[in-house]
């Protein structure tokens, strides 16, 4: 992809004054290992927050922390004002707010396109099959493959799969995307395709939380740029700042070895 500007992305002020999504003071430990350390963390509503990091940094599990896959070992996550990080709160009723893409497309292999995004409509939200239906049409469309919708996943590329994948979570209208590393598996002739549908997702105001090594994608489309490392949050500001003049050494190695 060329390097561009940053996408202009709509924005209500406000409805800005308070995070769409929080972490505070999150720890995650496996054992005596410390996954993530004393991680304050605001989402606000139409940003797009890459985080970036070498492997092992706690990157993927932050991600999973948020959609609460990971429960936190100590600290909260608050989304839209409710603490979903408490035992007693609904987790299926936030996790309807959010939707997850990840390196593997988890697509079922036996079911069409179509099946495989409407699926969530017919039996998390209870949607009759005709209103199913044209809501995964609207969604494949989206992502440029309403053609493919009576494809199955074994006849499409891996590029093709991703966008299936973001086209299911999207049908679901969440308020947060959170995508991990979703073009690491693809061959490079592949990854543009789905750069350019999440693109194209920022550009429509979707607020995103995205972990990647694509620093093209991150300098064109972030509102703010996350560098982490050892389970902490060490670098945050906007692409210019972290990316283009960063003043952390380790930040700065990173980038180096990815650039």
């Amino acid at each position: 992809m060329g390097d561009v500007g940053p996408l202009d992305r709509p924005q209500d002020t406000s409805v800005l004054s308070e995070p769409l999504c929080s972490l505070c003071g999150v720890d995650k430990w496996y054992g005596s290992s410390r996954v993530l350390r004393d991680v304050d963390l605001d989402i606000y509503r139409g940003d797009v927050t890459v985080i970036i990091g070498p492997s092992g940094s706690g990157k993927s599990t932050l991600l999973r922390t948020i959609n609460m896959l990971e429960r936190p070992t100590r600290g909260q996550v608050i989304l839209d004002g409710v603490e979903i990080s408490d035992i007693r709160a609904n987790l299926n009723a936030a996790r309807r707010k959010m939707g997850m893409v990840f390196q593997s497309f988890n697509l079922f292999p036996h079911m069409s396109v179509m099946d495989n995004v409407s699926l969530g409509l017919r039996v998390v939200l209870h949607l009759k099959p005709e209103s199913a239906r044209e809501r995964a049409v609207a969604g494949l469309e989206r992502v440029g493959l309403a053609d493919k919708a009576k494809a199955y996943p074994s006849q499409l590329s891996g590029g093709q799969c991703q966008r299936v994948a973001v086209a299911r979570a999207l049908v679901m209208d969440p308020e947060l995307m959170l995508f991990d590393e979703v073009t690491s598996s693809l061959d490079p002739e592949l990854v543009k395709e789905v750069l350019e549908t999440m693109k194209g997702l920022a550009s429509s105001g979707m607020t995103m939380v995205v972990v990647t090594h694509e620093i093209g994608f991150a300098r064109q489309v972030a509102t703010r740029v996350i560098f982490m490392e050892e389970g902490r949050i060490v670098v945050s500001g906007s692409p210019a700042d972290v990316l283009e003049r960063p003043q952390n050494d380790r930040c700065r190695v990173f980038l180096g070895s990815v650039l």
